[in-house]
C-alpha cells in the first residue's frame, strides 16, 4: 500500500485501499466458519494498512511542516472517533439485527465515503512519483531512520490495539460488566483518546511556532506522553470499575498524544516522495507486533491474569520512544 501511494498518488491509492477494505469487511457477513472469517479478516487487513500510508502522505502534501503534526493528530483521532462510536453502535447492531450487520454497516460507510474523497481531493501536480523507481526499498531499509520508525511503531502500535480489542474482554471477564454495560461506557476512554490525539498535534505545533527545534519538540511530546502511559500499570489493582476506567482513559489519551508525534516523526525523517513507503514499513513492524502481542496476551491471560499485560503496555511506549531517538541518526542533525 505504501508503494501504491508513492507510485500512483493518494487520490487513487487511498480510494482503492478503502474500497478493497470495504469489500473484505462486507464479505465477513457471508462467512460460515472460523477459517473463512480468518481469511476475510486477513483480506481486510491488507486494505486497512493503506489508511496510514495514504493519510500521512496526503497530510505531507497539503500542510506546511509546522502544521503537519496537528493535522496528523486530527487524522489519527479519526480512529478514536470510530472507537468511541463503535461500542454502542456494534452492540446495538449485534443485539438488534445479528452480528453480520456489525460487519455490513462499516463496509457500506466505506463505500459512501469513496465518491466524496474522489471528488474533493486532488494530488499535487508534480513528478515525485518517479522517485519510486530511484529510491528503492533496499535503499530505504539501508537508512537508520527506517529502522528507527519501525522499532518505534513495533512497540507503540500494539498498545492501542490492546485497548481496542482486549478491554471489552477485560471488562466482561474481570470487571463483570454485561455486554450492554460495555456498550454504554466502553466509548469513554476513546473519547479521551480523541482529545489526546488533537492535543498531541496542537502542542507540537505550538512549540514549533515558539522556536523549539524539531528534535526537542519530539523529545518533549513523546517522552512526556510515554511516561504518562505508565499509569496503566495500576489498572488491575483499582478497587472500582470507575477508577480503572479513569486510568485506562488517561493511558489511551497519552498513547494517542504520543502516536500523533510518532507519525509526525515519519514526516521529519523522510521526504514526501518516500513517506508513503516509510509509513508502510512502520505498518509492517506494527503488523508483526500485532501478530505476536495478541498471542502473548492470550497466553498470559489464560495462565495468569491481565496484570502482566497491563505492565507490558505501561512501558512499551517508553521503550519505543527511546529506540526512535537512539536509532535515527538524522535526528542528531536537526
Amino acid at each position: 500500500m505504501g508503494w501504491l501511494m508513492d507510485r500512483w498518488g493518494v487520490r487513487f491509492g487511498l480510494l482503492g485501499a478503502v474500497l478493497w477494505w470495504s469489500a473484505a469487511t462486507g464479505a465477513q457477513t457471508l462467512t460460515k466458519s472460523g477459517l473463512q472469517l480468518g481469511m476475510t479478516r486477513f483480506w481486510m487487513g491488507t486494505g486497512e494498512c493503506g489508511n496510514y500510508s495514504g493519510g500521512l502522505k496526503a497530510i505531507f502534501g497539503v500542510f506546511a511542516p509546522g502544521e503537519r503534526t496537528l493535522a496528523i493528530g486530527i487524522f489519527n483521532s479519526g480512529s478514536m472517533v470510530g472507537s468511541t462510536l463503535a461500542p454502542p453502535l456494534i452492540v446495538f447492531l449485534a443485539q438488534r439485527y445479528g452480528f453480520r450487520a456489525a460487519f455490513l454497516v462499516p463496509a457500506l460507510l466505506g463505500v459512501l465515503w469513496a465518491p466524496f474523497w474522489f471528488l474533493l481531493y486532488r494530488d499535487r501536480p508534480d513528478t515525485q512519483r518517479t522517485a519510486v523507481d530511484t529510491v528503492s526499498l533496499k535503499i530505504l531499509l539501508g537508512q537508520s531512520s527506517a529502522w528507527a520508525v519501525m522499532l518505534c511503531r513495533f512497540f507503540i502500535g500494539p498498545v492501542m490495539q490492546f485497548y481496542w480489542y482486549w478491554i471489552p474482554s477485560y471488562l466482561y471477564s474481570v470487571r463483570h460488566l454485561s455486554l450492554s454495560q460495555i456498550g454504554i461506557v466502553g466509548w469513554i476512554p476513546f473519547f479521551l483518546g480523541d482529545a489526546g490525539g488533537v492535543a498531541g498535534g496542537w502542542v507540537a505545533g505550538w512549540l514549533l511556532k515558539r522556536g523549539v527545534s524539531t528534535l526537542n519538540v519530539r523529545r518533549i511530546t513523546m517522552y512526556s506522553s510515554s511516561l504518562l502511559c505508565v499509569v496503566s500499570l495500576a489498572v488491575p489493582y483499582m478497587a472500582t470499575v470507575s477508577a480503572a476506567f479513569l486510568l485506562i482513559g488517561i493511558a489511551v489519551m497519552a498513547d494517542n498524544f504520543l502516536s500523533a508525534n510518532m507519525f509526525g516523526a515519519v514526516t521529519d525523517l523522510f521526504p514526501e516522495q518516500t513517506v508513503g513507503r516509510a509509513t508502510g514499513l512502520t505498518g509492517v513492524a506494527g503488523g508483526l507486533s500485532g501478530l505476536l502481542f495478541p498471542l502473548l496476551t492470550g497466553i498470559i491471560v489464560d495462565h495468569q491474569s491481565y496484570a502482566p499485560v497491563f505492565l507490558m503496555v505501561a512501558f512499551m511506549p517508553l521503550l519505543g520512544t527511546i529506540l526512535l531517538f537512539g536509532v535515527a541518526k538524522k535526528y542528531r542533525s536537526l
